[in-house]
């Protein structure tokens, strides 16, 4: 479903990426580990089409992302991919529902029909008391579950989670994991999820480590379980 190819990436004189290949199926939940300033988070940000690579390609089904740009690089984005990151980056002048709503109404969507589907989505995600409340009067791991439905409002083929735990206790770390599985459950949702927890990324289907900028060992954990 998503492949890529031979990427490259430097910052400066640094080399970040180097020459790094991946390829991630329909359904699965795959996660990367490695220390900081192994190339995780560029990595995940040149799929996620956040930033693009100086060489190589990017194949989300059977289009090459890496030579899109500009408006059709954002409708592509908008539709096709969602991000959850370590700072949830909720807009606090909306509440949860509305916070959740705001990529499917950039899409274009029906108005009402997003809505229905961000109350849907809350609700799934045991936030059904909440809709109307503001970040601000939510606990970190109910703001990252407002963060997770928006990453899903459009329907995505794949959600990229940067760090997404990292703010939040063990409980709620463990909490939002099983979140991932259950959302695979019943969307067949694709994740890709960037993480220093080591334990809960043995949870994941494969799990992938980085060093210096290549991916150097791979464990297929549906295999072992």
């Amino acid at each position: 479903m998503l492949t890529a190819r031979d990427i490259h990436k430097k910052y400066g004189t640094i080399e970040v990426l180097k020459g790094v290949e991946i390829s991630i199926n329909t359904g699965e939940i795959v996660s990367i580990v490695g220390p900081s300033g192994s190339g995780k988070s560029t990595l995940l940000h040149i799929l996620g089409t956040l930033d693009k690579p100086d060489k190589g390609e990017v194949m989300l089904h059977d289009i090459n992302v890496t030579n899109l740009s500009g408006k059709k690089l954002a409708d592509f984005r908008n539709k096709h991919i969602g991000f959850v990151f370590q700072f949830h980056h909720l807009l606090p002048e909306f509440s949860a529902l509305e916070n959740v709503c705001i990529p499917g109404w950039i899409s274009g969507n029906n108005k009402n029909e997003v809505k229905k589907r961000a109350g849907e989505l809350l609700n799934l995600l045991g936030l059904s008391h909440r809709l109307h409340n503001k970040p601000g009067a939510l606990s970190g791991g109910e703001q990252q579950r407002v963060a997770v439905a928006r990453a899903l409002i459009n329907n995505p083929d794949i959600v990229f989670a940067d760090e997404p735990t990292g703010n939040l206790d063990t409980a709620n770390a463990r909490e939002l994991h099983q979140l991932f599985f259950k959302l695979r459950k019943e969307f067949n949702q694709t994740f890709l999820i960037v993480t220093h927890n080591e334990e809960l990324a043995q949870l994941s289907d494969r799990k992938l480590t980085m060093k210096d900028g290549k991916i150097v060992f791979e464990v297929d954990l549906e295999i072992e379980t």
